[in-house]
């Protein structure tokens, strides 16, 4: 079956199951469905877009370049991965960065955004499970966040992004992204619309939805395990 056909076949069966859990779920949010594309090609984000994904995820920014260079659709770019503050220039480009972990990174961030002459979306990253693998803020971090984060003239706080550990079980899943949601509560205490909770990744995003998630990353689900 030919990539585009079996995108949109999954693509199909994903939105049924988002509608599902937002059901169940009764926060009664929007579910932005972005398709993780790493380590795919520009087929793989021309497949989305016909199948109607507009959102592309992409881990590094090197890799996101060039398929952008070689994608004609206007997808709206997302930076789901890690980042290194010396390619916060690169970053400055993408729609959304969901990745910021870091007061440092915020730094380069605002200071990259303001020389492009733009206002850059961001998702402040959470680690509500404590894991040493993850990174991101504690949840009592983020008041003290905040205040810097408001000195950023050029970043627009949109919300929370967090991840739960592999292979965790319903409970604990749960427990992170109703951790994840507190996390949005502070910041908008903290004066930010801070709206979007970034969470669910092919494993888990149906128990994400049903806890508020707003953007959910899916690989896997959509292109198969990766290389």
């Amino acid at each position: 079956m030919p990539i585009s056909d079996h995108v949109a076949t999954v693509v199909a069966e994903v939105r049924e199951r988002i509608a599902a859990a937002r059901e169940r779920g009764g926060h009664g949010q929007d579910v932005t469905l972005i398709a993780v594309t790493k380590t795919h090609g520009p087929d793989a984000v021309m497949a989305a877009w016909h199948a109607g994904v507009h959102d592309v995820g992409e881990n590094k920014v090197q890799e996101a370049e060039s398929k952008r260079a070689q994608v004609t659709v206007p997808v709206r770019w997302h930076l789901v991965g890690h980042l290194q503050r010396n390619k916060a220039k690169n970053a400055a480009k993408f729609d959304l960065v969901h990745s910021l972990d870091s007061e440092r990174l915020a730094v380069a961030l605002n200071d990259a955004a303001g020389e492009a002459q733009r206002v850059l979306e961001v998702l402040v990253q959470v680690n509500v499970s404590g894991e040493g693998t993850k990174s991101g803020f504690a949840l009592h971090e983020l008041p003290a966040v905040s205040e810097r984060l408001h000195a950023c003239r050029h970043l627009r706080v949109r919300g929370v992004m967090t991840m739960a550990p592999f292979d965790a079980d319903e409970s604990v899943l749960r427990a992170v992204f109703r951790g994840a949601r507190d996390a949005r509560t502070k910041l908008q205490g903290a004066g930010f619309g801070a709206e979007w909770l970034s969470m669910g990744m092919s494993g888990d995003y149906e128990v994400a939805v049903e806890e508020g998630a707003t953007h959910v990353r899916l690989g896997t689900v959509l292109f198969g395990s990766r290389t």
